[in-house]
């Protein structure tokens, strides 16, 4: 069997048993070794152990369970809704300012938790019946909600672009800067749709007649300074040269659990125990993920698939936008079945040696692999923060989140459409910062 063919059967297997609900590292776990066994016989089981420590020796992982433990702390205190209300009175009277203020709310929580189901919860909880009880309709209110969630994985500290650098070896620095205008860009392009929709459909608000006084707008204002200071303190950290992006991590986890501690009371031993606890589920979690997949990544490699499939897009002399559609589309579709943390481990060794071949670069194509992330966040069948929002709001079908959540989906696709265009918009800020 050649290793096109073994790599459509590969593929194939794969989809067919992580769709039956095995946990995803078990999944690929398995199907490596099936595979290994099949092809190899059993003397390639001794490569196995070897191969996945060495893959999970990696002092770069060390980020990842502090990244995960900010996210934890924030999303369990008030932090959320003080910022939807900070935001929401100074855009009162905008047109669309609820759904405007809570995209912005998502945007500013995502760099704090870089976690995408834990934005949706956290602020589509006070978000969206907020929203759904001053007059906005619920296919507007859930769907920004669904969309402004995703922004948590491009919005830097950003767990899929830190798996992206370690799969990819690229600067996780550099990617985590990269993410910062496109995140910005396809935040302004979520609010501008929703600045359009809310005053084509003319939407009366209930409270459309309150007028909040200077006072009451700047008293909420202190609310948001401990954002700021956490998000300078670890960019200026990690861009300053004082902390790698390891130790940048351990920075903002310390400050976002002191800020809980201090500003939120969550300092009872039961409170930082489930904070530690998630954080540690959930690490434990996406280390047996990136183990699993380094051991797929190696059976792939070994049955000469990766190499087989990038030099049949080499003999193409396609062009090579034709080649970067052609990944986009594949993307798309794999991320309405498949995970982020998934696609990237598994496809990553796969697409780079393409990319680089066709001249792009890596870190760029890791911004727009993350955009393809985000739309399969919000895709069918297996779009998790449309699961995340049903839950919150089980009395809206998810027909109605899916339709509200199209149009945002269409903002991303003409966000990765400009970054082709002007892909400077990617990589001028990480030239200039990091030379």
């Amino acid at each position: 069997m050649s290793p096109l063919a073994i790599g459509v059967l590969i593929f194939v297997v794969t989809t067919l048993v992580l769709a039956t609900g095995m946990p995803i590292a078990f999944g690929l776990g398995a199907v490596a070794l099936a595979f290994m066994l099949a092809f190899d016989g059993w003397s390639s089981v001794h490569f196995v152990p070897e191969t996945v420590f060495a893959g999970l020796n990696d002092f770069t992982l060390v980020s990842l369970p502090m990244f995960i433990i900010m996210g934890a702390a924030v999303a369990s205190s008030r932090a959320g809704s003080d910022l939807y209300e900070a935001l929401a009175r100074w855009l009162h009277r905008v047109p669309g300012s609820l759904v405007i203020s809570n995209i912005g709310a998502c945007a500013l929580f995502s760099a704090l938790t870089g976690s995408s189901p834990a934005t949706c919860a956290a602020i589509g909880k006070m978000g969206i019946p907020e929203m759904r009880r001053r007059g906005y309709d619920a296919d507007l209110a859930t769907g920004a909600i669904a969309a402004g969630g995703t922004l948590g994985i491009l919005i830097p500290p950003s767990i899929t672009m830190i798996l992206y650098g370690i799969a990819s070896e690229t600067s996780i620095g550099r990617l985590f800067i990269a993410g910062i205008l496109p995140g910005l860009m396809l935040t302004g392009l979520f609010m501008l749709w929703a600045l359009f929709l809310s005053w084509k459909r003319g939407t009366r608000l209930v409270d459309a007649g309150r007028i909040y006084s200077l006072r009451e707008k700047l008293e909420l204002m202190p609310r948001l300074l401990p954002f700021v200071a956490v998000i300078v303190g670890v960019v200026y950290a990690l861009y300053g040269g004082i902390a790698t992006p390891s130790e940048a991590a351990g920075i903002g986890a310390a400050l976002c659990l002191a800020m809980v501690m201090v500003l939120y009371r969550v300092w009872r031993p039961a409170q930082l125990w489930a904070i530690l606890r998630d954080a540690l589920r959930e690490s434990g979690m996406l280390m047996l993920i990136i183990g699993a997949s380094i051991l797929f990544g190696y059976m792939m490699s070994s049955l000469q698939v990766t190499q087989a499939v990038a030099g049949s897009i080499g003999e193409m002399h396609a062009n090579k936008w034709v080649v970067l559609f052609a990944i986009n589309l594949l993307l798309l579709v794999a991320g309405c079945f498949l995970p982020p943390a998934a696609i990237i481990l598994m496809t990553t060794p796969i697409l780079l040696p393409v990319i680089t071949a066709a001249g792009f670069d890596p870190i760029w194509f890791g911004v727009v692999l993350t955009i393809n992330m985000e739309l399969g966040l919000i895709t069918p069948p297996v779009g998790l923060n449309l699961f995340v929002i049903n839950g919150i709001t089980p009395d809206i079908s998810l027909p109605t989140i899916l339709k509200g959540a199209f149009p945002f989906m269409m903002c991303m696709v003409l966000s990765i459409v400009i970054l082709c265009v002007f892909p400077e918009i990617a990589t001028w800020l990480p030239a200039k910062l990091m030379g």
